[in-house]
């Protein structure tokens, strides 16, 4: 005899709901979409008009590298100087200053048409010369 009501068996859903995973992944793809032009535009930086601290009157004279709108550089120690010079030759000056007056502060001064990697390359040639900081000289603003 057989039994007038056979049970199915069933048998176990082997399958992983994906549903709400991609739910997750659509609320996360949304958020980098609105996040990312925010972090990559950078951050507003309001540069200084050149109102900035004279040195201290005590001080020893700096030691005034720059560079002129043709992009040759110079190199004032406390004196006058016209001739341009090689960026080896002012790093070679600048260290033989350093080992005889280590505290004599040291300035940049560029013509503002110049391209600023030319700034930076000499500011990575003073700081390889010995120079601990370096100052940036500039204008007094104009009143209007």
């Amino acid at each position: 005899m057989q039994p007038a009501y056979q049970r199915k068996r069933r048998r176990p859903v082997a399958e992983i709901n994906v549903v709400p995973y991609i739910d997750v992944m659509l609320v996360l793809l949304i958020i980098f979409m609105v996040t990312a032009p925010i972090v990559t535009q950078g951050v507003k930086v309001e540069l200084p008009q050149g109102a900035a601290e004279v040195l201290p009157s005590d001080s020893k004279p700096p030691v005034v590298a720059s560079i002129d709108g043709d992009g040759d550089y110079y190199l004032n120690k406390g004196g006058s100087t016209n001739v341009p010079m090689e960026l080896e030759a002012l790093a070679t000056e600048v260290a033989a200053v350093m080992v005889t007056e280590p505290e004599r502060p040291v300035v940049v001064k560029a013509d503002r048409n110049i391209p600023y990697d030319k700034v930076i390359q000499l500011m990575v040639t003073l700081q390889g010369a010995g120079v601990p900081s370096v100052g940036l000289m500039t204008d007094s603003p104009k009143e209007k």
